[in-house]
Parts: C-alpha cells; sequence; structure tokens
C-alpha cells in the first residue's frame, strides 16, 4: 500500500499543479477580455478617434494593473474606421505574459492573449467642436 502512494503521490501533484496552471490561463484570459470591454467603453466616450484611442490604451493598462495581470507587452489598437454617430469602435487588446508567472509550474516561454471588445457610438452623440 505505501509503494502505491509513493508512485501515485508525484502523478497527483503534477495533475494538480497542471490544473492550478491551466485556471490561471483562464483568469489572465478573462482578465484581457475585461480590460478590452473597458477600453472600448472608455474609447466609445471620447469626441474624437485620437482621443479614443488614447483613452481605450489608459483604460486597459488600469484595468490590467488593478487585476493584478502583469504584461510584459500591452498592445492597445483602437479601430476608429466606423467612429461616427451610429457606428462603433471595436478595441483588440493584447497581453503577453509569462508563464512562469501565470501557472503554479515554472513554464518557459510566454503566452499572448487577444481579446477584441466592440460598442456602438450614440446615434445623437455630439461630435468634436471646432
Amino acid at each position: 500500500m505505501s509503494a502505491e502512494m509513493a508512485l501515485i503521490t508525484p502523478v497527483l501533484l503534477a495533475l494538480l499543479l497542471v490544473a492550478v496552471g491551466a485556471g490561471r490561463l483562464v483568469s489572465a484570459r478573462l482578465d484581457v477580455a475585461d480590460a478590452a470591454h473597458q477600453a472600448a467603453r472608455a474609447a466609445s466616450l471620447a469626441r474624437t478617434p485620437t482621443a479614443a484611442g488614447a483613452a481605450a490604451q489608459a483604460a486597459a493598462r488600469s484595468a490590467l494593473d488593478g487585476a493584478g495581470l502583469a504584461c510584459s507587452r500591452l498592445s492597445t489598437t483602437a479601430d476608429s474606421n466606423a467612429f461616427r454617430p451610429g457606428g462603433q469602435i471595436n478595441v483588440t487588446v493584447a497581453c503577453t505574459a509569462d508563464l512562469a508567472g501565470l501557472a503554479a509550474i515554472p513554464w518557459p516561454g510566454n503566452h499572448t492573449i487577444t481579446e477584441t471588445f466592440s460598442v456602438p457610438l450614440e446615434t445623437y452623440r455630439a461630435g468634436e467642436r471646432r
């Protein structure tokens, strides 16, 4: 009985560590999705496409910092091609995270998580004043 336990214990511990690592990866994906949502909402409140891009970047950084997700490289892209009353804005957030920091197992390498969120713009919004 003790020999069987000695053989199965490392396997169970390895499975547990893999499960925790997978859970942390899923949590990181949810954090990036939330950051994309917040960034798109912030961009939709801006009056100009340039201000929308800046607002999206600031909101994404703030959301990821608040979630405790450290990105070695953070990219926020606001697609403002349809930035007009009744249009929409699409924001893509890409976070490159170190796997050793995400998982309980010291896995080598990085993992890039990318999420996109779209927000419609109000039909009767005021544009840029001249």
